[in-house]
């Protein structure tokens, strides 16, 4: 079978880490990188690679680990910890939007109408809103 670019990357990546590990010596690497580079067929990178040690499986990313694999040391996976989540995002807002309002109440000398009460209401809204009704993709209550 004829070998791809993706196969022929695979291997130099594979040659590259048997490099670090102090498997090959730069000679070798390079002499076997040229190789590979220069095949055709799978079966001459399976040559080049014959002799090392085949490479630990790929950790899976973390999005695609299950909740309860993510959740840290013998806690729970509760449904309402992102919702809590967003109640902190939500503070910070607030944090934020009523400091600027304070110093340019501050800098123009009169305290201007706190307007940071329209944002964080309908932002807090929401967040009410999705804890009382269901999850459209779950079905679940936030």
């Amino acid at each position: 079978m004829r070998a791809s670019d993706a196969d022929r990357d695979a291997t130099a990546e594979r040659l590259a880490t048997a490099l670090a590990e102090g498997r090959l010596d730069l000679p070798e690497y390079e002499r076997r990188l040229d190789a590979a580079m220069a095949a055709v067929h799978i079966g001459d990178l399976r040559r080049l690679t014959a002799d090392l040690p085949e490479p630990p499986p790929a950790p899976v990313p973390a999005e695609e680990r299950p909740v309860a694999v993510a959740v840290g040391a013998g806690e729970a996976a509760s449904p309402w910890k992102e919702w809590v989540d967003e109640w902190r995002w939500w503070m910070g807002g607030a944090v934020i939007m009523t400091g600027i309002w304070g110093v340019t109440s501050i800098m123009g000398g009169t305290l201007l109408p706190f307007w940071p009460l329209v944002p964080l209401g309908i932002w807090a809204a929401i967040l009410v809103a999705a804890a009382i009704w269901p999850d459209e993709s779950s079905g679940h209550r936030r």
